[in-house]
């Protein structure tokens, strides 16, 4: 891991700062390092120095923007262990899962610095029209604890190969691989083009009213991202907004529920369920009920969850003390309110933020277990008949990130998926994600879209040309 003290990372330097905080281990509860603790000043040269890389950044050729944004994957690489050790240290996730994290967070910037949009040119009579794509200007990026370095990516790599300048702003939870790879960005980046400063929640607030700052892309909770809105409304800013969902899985009569076991519990409880993506409310037609709940069961019960440096281990704890209280007083009142329990149902007697995989047994539709995003390893079971009922139900929600449908008919299952209110749908898989495919929220999931080219036009404005030749 890294040895050196962090620091911000400001016009390409290192800052060090009076104020820090400690970061903590959530498998032991235990401090790793001090972390800094940005302040208004700071961020004010942050958004200077970004400003002053715009011109130079945004009239470079984009492929010497790709050959840079592809740079920063191979530095990830050349670092790949220790950045993958640090990420479950700060992060709690076993090591395939941050294998996962950091190996996608070098695929994204390799992928997406081999992506553009070209101008697009066409007639009206003796005038030619040219449509072109043009940066915003300064991009203020937000980012959350589940997945730190993967979804700063998802941000940084766009806005950069779209020619913008960036302050970014990893969780409080989770500052330290993004803190770490803001200086490393540094050899390849000219300086103020990437601007790394942690904080809390007042530097959130400090950027998303910050007059010179363009867009906001930020990935968090819905809440917080009503509060993200109503800031950047006052200067009109662009925004992109991924936020928290209350995801479906409908399981259709003609399944083998061994068969699809092992893939139903990873849709869930994938990174501990700490995913906007996971399946937070699986509905099981009545016919198979019984098979799919005694078959996921019998799978979860042989999944280790432990502390992430030990070899064996598959989940690791909650990532903060905050999301911990919260699942443990879910779990209180669901076993208030005579909740039956398949598996699971009490916070871990240990140190960490550990909750073991919980299995609720067909609660009421408004049970708060049902009703409420967990963000932890609980997941209802829940029964149906009827297929435009279990619809219905489905779709019951404020929120529509995603939704899976598992059935061997691919044709009714597909007829399932077009009715749901998801931004994604997945059949018979799930968390299935790429540089070049949409992802953004329908409902109160979020605005815009990110990856694939429709990703890209979000760090953009549209310029309209119309060039005439005089006589």
């Amino acid at each position: 891991m890294k040895n050196t003290p962090y620091s911000l990372t400001i016009d390409g330097k290192r800052v060090f700062c009076a104020e820090t905080a400690p970061a903590l281990n959530p498998a032991t509860e235990q401090p790793i390092c001090n972390v800094p603790l940005a302040s208004r000043e700071h961020l004010e040269q942050a958004v200077a120095a970004a400003r002053a890389a715009l011109p130079g950044w945004a009239n470079s050729a984009i492929a010497e923007r790709q050959f840079r944004v592809s740079r920063l994957g191979d530095l990830i690489e050349q670092n790949q262990e220790a950045f993958i050790d640090l990420l479950i240290t700060e992060q709690g996730k076993s090591r395939a899962g941050a294998q996962w994290e950091i190996g996608g967070s070098i695929h994204w910037l390799r992928e997406i610095a081999k992506q553009s949009l070209e101008e697009q040119v066409s007639s009206q009579g003796d005038v030619e029209v040219v449509t072109r794509h043009v940066p915003i200007g300064v991009i203020g990026a937000i980012t959350p604890w589940n997945f730190p370095l993967l979804l700063a990516v998802w941000k940084i790599a766009p806005a950069l190969v779209t020619g913008n300048t960036m302050v970014l702003k990893p969780s409080p939870h989770t500052p330290l691989c993004t803190l770490w790879f803001g200086e490393l960005a540094q050899q390849v980046l000219p300086p103020g083009v990437l601007n790394v400063l942690s904080g809390g929640n007042e530097l959130g607030q400090w950027i998303t009213e910050h007059p010179a700052i363009g867009k906001i892309s930020f990935t968090g909770s819905t809440a917080t991202g009503r509060h993200v809105m109503q800031s950047a409304a006052v200067n009109l800013k662009r925004l992109t907004l991924e936020l928290g969902g209350n995801d479906p899985a409908i399981v259709l009569p003609d399944v083998d529920a061994k068969a699809i076991a092992k893939d139903l519990f990873w849709a869930a409880f994938a990174n501990s369920a700490q995913f906007c993506v996971a399946c937070k409310r699986l509905y099981v037609h009545e016919d198979v009920y019984q098979d799919v709940a005694r078959e996921l069961t019998a799978y979860a019960k042989n999944v280790k969850v432990g502390n992430g440096i030990e070899a064996d281990t598959q989940l690791g704890p909650l990532q903060n003390r905050m999301q911990f209280e919260k699942v443990s007083q879910l779990l209180e009142a669901s076993q208030a309110a005579g909740l039956t329990f398949l598996l699971g149902g009490k916070p871990i007697q240990q140190p960490g933020y550990f909750i073991p995989i919980t299995l609720v047994d067909n609660p009421p539709e408004d049970s708060r277990v049902v009703a409420e995003e967990a963000f932890g390893p609980v997941l209802p079971l829940l029964k149906y008949r009827d297929i435009d009922e279990v619809i219905a139900r489905a779709n019951d929600t404020p929120y529509g990130l995603a939704a899976t449908v598992w059935g061997k008919d691919i044709v009714k299952a597909e007829q399932v998926a077009r009715r749901i209110e998801a931004g994604t749908v997945w059949i018979n898989q799930a968390h299935v994600f790429a540089p070049d495919i949409a992802f953004g929220g329908h409902k109160h999931s979020g605005l815009g879209i990110e990856n694939s080219l429709h990703g890209l036009a979000e760090y953009c404005n549209v310029q309209t040309i119309m060039r005439k030749v005089l006589p």
